[in-house]
């Protein structure tokens, strides 16, 4: 199994996040080996015993998305043992997924995160200046948590009003800086160099102490202040990706543009906003038309 998580860390450049998922769904499904059958090695496992697997995760309520993760997890790993010869067949092949249930994104009004922005109170020192260009920085570009933890001093281009960001696969893209977003970062920029002059730390974004910023960190941000405008229980950084994604389609931008913003690999995974889209044209139509 070590040996599969080196392949995934170097060859296939997953994330620590993603690895970390993959091994903790494996030691899950070791374990109900072991006290379910008796089997200590995941390859004796054939496809029946995968089907028994996956039934007991339905019975305990599972996500369907989490579901889905770890008959991921199993199928890659099968995948990997087949190609280095260490099995004949992949006991995953026939292995059917639950259907996912749709769910629409969560996101935040426009009114509300304008209210976050200008009315919070954001302290004027070092940490303050952190909180707000956390936000600024997940709502005025869409990028993800991972992608925001990455940030350096280098990727910053002030005066092109850009930023570079490694998303997945390794793939870069340039995203663009509104006035906002430009303005927190600057002031960000002189907070951070005064407060550690010496801090020869290539990460944009740090601690108290300087050494790179956490996503636990920035889960409580976001948590902190989202709950002061929505009751939503949903205030992870990923809301303010899809409010980003929705409120640019809102407005009417182009649906292509924004997977490239996103940094989608297939505009299926970025149509998922126009539900969310449509749900506003319902209500204009049902308060504008003489009919409705």
């Amino acid at each position: 199994m070590e040996l599969f998580f080196k392949y995934l860390e170097f060859e296939k450049r997953f994330s620590p996040h993603t690895i970390l998922s993959y091994k903790t769904d494996l030691q899950q499904f070791k374990e109900y080996l072991l006290e379910t059958y008796q089997l200590e090695d995941i390859i004796a496992a054939d496809h029946g015993i995968i089907r028994s697997w996956i039934v007991s995760l339905v019975q305990k309520e599972l996500d369907s998305r989490t579901i889905h993760r770890k008959i991921a997890s199993l199928r890659s790993f099968f995948r990997f043992k087949l190609q280095r010869g260490d099995i004949d067949k992949n006991p995953t092949v026939r292995i059917k997924a639950p259907k996912l249930a749709k769910k629409l994104p969560a996101f935040i009004t426009e009114d509300a995160f304008s209210q976050l922005l200008d009315h919070s109170a954001f302290s004027e020192d070092f940490k303050g200046h952190r909180e707000k260009v956390i936000l600024e920085l997940l709502y005025g570009t869409g990028m993800r948590l991972a992608e925001l933890l990455n940030l350096r001093l280098s990727d910053i281009n002030l005066i092109a009003s850009t930023l570079k960001v490694l998303g997945k696969g390794n793939k870069e893209r340039i995203l663009p800086l509104n006035t906002s977003v430009k303005a927190e970062l600057e002031r960000y920029l002189v907070s951070r160099n005064h407060h550690f002059p010496d801090n020869n730390s290539a990460f944009l974004l740090v601690t108290d102490k300087g050494a790179p910023l956490y996503p636990k960190f920035v889960y409580r941000v976001v948590k902190k202040y989202i709950g002061t405008v929505s009751t939503s229980a949903k205030n992870s950084p990923h809301v303010l990706r899809h409010s980003f994604a929705t409120h640019l389609l809102n407005r009417g931008a182009d649906l292509g543009a924004i997977k490239d913003l996103l940094g989608h690999a297939s505009l299926a995974a970025t149509q998922v906003y126009t539900h969310n889209s449509i749900e506003q044209l319902k209500a204009v139509f049902e308060k504008a038309h003489p009919k409705a």
